[in-house]
């Protein structure tokens, strides 16, 4: 009884820290598993309208197209086809410069 009453035998402590390591791995196994689990779920519930926001990014893009060239076509016979053309890149380009400072101001935000 030199142990204080307890006649149990002990583990060693190197064991005891081998279980430790062992039930740490399966847990960070289990939470890692749970979070992918996650993900995935989240990512199958985004395919739609991810699909459904790119096919309207193409339609978009086929409606800026569209409006350049009846920009294009307009000032074509009032300026001619060449000087039409320029100008309606120059709109363009400049619409486009601008939501580029937009983004860009956006973005400085962030920081």
């Amino acid at each position: 009884m030199a142990s204080g009453g307890v006649d149990e035998e002990e583990a060693p402590i190197g064991a005891l820290f081998g279980q430790l390591i062992d039930e740490g791995k399966a847990y960070a196994k289990a939470e890692l598993g749970l979070a992918k689990a996650k993900a995935e779920a989240k990512a199958e519930l985004a395919k739609k309208p991810a699909i459904y926001g790119a096919a309207s990014l193409l339609f978009l893009i086929a409606g800026v197209v569209v409006l350049c060239m009846t920009l294009v076509m307009a000032l074509a016979t009032l300026i001619g086809p060449l000087a039409g053309g320029l100008v309606a890149a120059l709109v363009t380009f400049g619409v486009a410069y601008g939501l580029f400072l937009l983004a860009k101001r956006e973005i400085a935000k962030l920081k």
